[in-house]
């Protein structure tokens, strides 16, 4: 875009001023006011995001701090065409590693540096939410490539290289798959005769939160918080206005059901969410899309304008005298934590993603302060189907305390990843053996937030009472390092941390440092039983003394590996006593070059020669 002076007077400024328009200036849109504007200037310079604060009367500090926090928003230059290699385990475990250096090499770039002539950038994010078909990536945040090898990788180098715009490149490069290999009621759709929506809706309020009740119906993200006792709470907060939120923000590596269900079944998640609407009084929806799912946007939009125009959305929605409710889209701009409701919260409201203090709870004081519901996509599919059927029918599948069904996202070591969707109750063993996966050592169930549960507990079940899980279901066969696999999981954590608090942006960075030490001591006998002993310690500093569940969460993995899987820790920490992790003379050679110390007194260690 040229220099900064360009910037402010040029396109980059009409750009970002049809944007402001567009949002109409309202400050609560920063974060997709600074989307909009950014995939038209492709970065966002110093000037520009002053422009922007200047606009909505924000700070300058306010508007780079939330540029600054979102891992898609550049404030430095970028390549003209920029590609994110995903870098989940399973994707690793799939090539992408070699494949992203492979394309490196071709296009002559360093991972997170722009080309010379500032063509194109190549680097890494968490996941793209395609496990079942990677390697995958995205290109310019909104595109993905699914089923990468290398051979497509030299023939997106060719293209790169000859200038092809993305928009003349093989589409079947573009064309992913909704991969689903069993459909229980979610992944099979609302039934032809079911009930329609304005038939659902003419019941009371208080009648479509009984049926939510009578279902037993938990939140499908990971929680399992009672839905009716969520949406009571809410309906019964003081104040006149009230929203719904769909946190289609699905984040966790590893799950892409949501992803699905939005792009398959996306009537059924906005009819879930009108049905929350009516319950609870609400007048405002959003959907918090996830940023890499930005490809889902034109689609969900049409879905959205139909239903406006069939009276389904707005001005006495549904025929229901005085109703009055709408639902837009929100997009995320990569951050794993706004996963969680209030970070979420925080974002819709144009600030940076950081949990809240809680209470109050969203529920009494969630976005702009109103009453507000957050379930995730897969819940309000569910109370779309409840609604129809009764809550009486959803808790006759599955268990007592776990009702209904589970969509499960598997990936890894299978013959046929995809989505699986069970009662809950279902044990680990019937899934491993739908999706073909043999000599299975573990499964890392809901994520590297969950659980990784070893073979000899196949026979657990998925459910609210055995196993949680948010959906996330990676397989891990017997050649593959669950200490490496651990670690992988730490980097995640500590790259996604929001850095609010020290235990959490110090604790997980100082456990990827120790994980680190045992990896690279491997055979050199430099790791210890204190290094084992001090990880522990980190595991008991996070998950109490953290802010979020991120952090609380974030050395699950360590601590379920370290119980099923010691080996890989003990032949790794065989050192009789503690070494440091540096070496701590070498730390002071730029001292003994900038003092011109030679003599043995400049060394750590008096006895160590000149």
């Amino acid at each position: 875009m040229g220099d900064n002076a360009e910037v402010l007077g040029g396109a980059a400024r009409t750009a970002a001023d049809a944007v402001l328009d567009r949002w109409q200036r309202d400050p609560h849109a920063l974060v997709q006011v600074l989307r909009e504007t950014q995939a038209v200037t492709h970065y966002l310079p110093r000037p520009l995001l002053a422009h922007i604060a200047g606009a909505l009367g924000l700070t300058l500090a306010h508007v780079e701090g939330v540029a600054g926090f979102y891992r898609f928003f550049h404030t430095r230059p970028v390549g003209g065409t920029r590609l994110l290699f995903s870098d989940n385990i399973t994707d690793r475990m799939l090539g992408s590693e070699a494949l992203l250096a492979q394309l490196c090499a071709r296009l002559g770039v360093v991972p997170g540096e722009v080309d010379a002539q500032g063509l194109f950038s190549v680097d890494r994010c968490s996941c793209t939410g395609l496990c079942d078909q990677g390697p995958a990536l995205l290109v310019n945040h909104h595109q993905v490539i699914t089923r990468l090898d290398a051979a497509r990788v030299d023939a997106l180098a060719d293209l790169l290289l000859a200038g092809t715009p993305v928009e003349q490149w093989p589409a079947a490069w573009f064309a992913g798959v909704d991969g689903v290999q069993r459909a229980d009621l979610l992944l099979s759709g609302l039934a032809a005769d079911a009930p329609t929506l304005p038939a659902v809706l003419a019941r009371s309020p208080q009648a479509l939160l009984d049926g939510v009740a009578r279902s037993g119906l938990r939140g499908r993200g990971g929680a399992g918080f009672p839905t009716a006792r969520k949406w009571q709470a809410c309906r019964d907060a003081a104040g006149d206005l009230r929203v719904v939120v769909c946190n289609a923000d699905e984040g966790e590596p590893g799950t892409f059901k949501d992803r699905v269900l939005l792009a398959v079944h996306a009537d059924a998640v906005f009819d879930g969410m009108t049905v929350a609407a009516r319950a609870i009084g609400a007048q405002q929806g959003f959907v918090y899309l996830r940023g890499e799912y930005r490809f889902l946007l034109p689609q969900l939009e049409e879905v959205l304008a139909r239903r406006r125009a069939q009276g389904l959305l707005g001005r006495d929605a549904c025929g229901v005298a005085g109703f009055d409710f709408n639902i837009a889209i929100h997009l995320g701009a990569g951050a794993y934590v706004c996963g969680e409701e209030s970070a979420l919260i925080e974002s819709l409201e144009g600030k940076r993603g950081t949990p809240r203090i809680r209470p109050p709870f969203p529920v009494q004081a969630g976005y702009l302060g109103r009453p507000t519901v957050v379930n995730n996509v897969e819940t309000f599919c569910a109370v779309a189907h409840i609604a129809r059927r009764g809550g009486a029918w959803w808790a006759g599948i599955g268990t007592a305390q776990s009702t209904g069904t589970k969509i499960h996202s598997v990936s890894g070591d299978c013959a046929r990843p995809g989505l699986y969707e069970y009662p809950l109750g279902t044990t680990i063993a019937q899934i491993l053996a739908d999706c073909g996966a043999g000599d299975v050592q573990a499964v890392q169930v809901g994520g590297p937030s969950g659980a990784c549960v070893p073979a000899s507990e196949f026979n657990r079940a998925i459910a609210f009472e055995d196993v949680p899980s948010a959906g996330a279901f990676m397989v891990f066969d017997r050649t593959r390092d669950l200490f490496e696999v651990a670690r992988h999981f730490a980097r995640f954590f500590a790259h996604e941390s929001c850095g609010l608090c020290t235990p959490c942006r110090v604790g997980t960075e100082l456990v990827v440092r120790r994980l680190d030490k045992l990896a690279h001591a491997r055979g050199a006998g430099r790791a210890s039983a204190f290094d084992i002993e001090r990880l522990l310690d980190l595991d008991t500093v996070l998950h109490s003394g953290t802010h979020c569940g991120l952090g609380a969460s974030a050395c699950n993995p360590l601590r379920d590996t370290m119980r099923h899987f010691g080996d890989a820790y003990a032949q790794r920490s065989t050192a009789p006593q503690f070494q440091p992790d540096v070496d701590l003379d070498a730390e002071l050679s730029s001292a003994r070059r900038v003092t011109g110390r030679t003599d043995a007194g400049a060394h750590l260690h008096t006895d160590t020669p000149a």
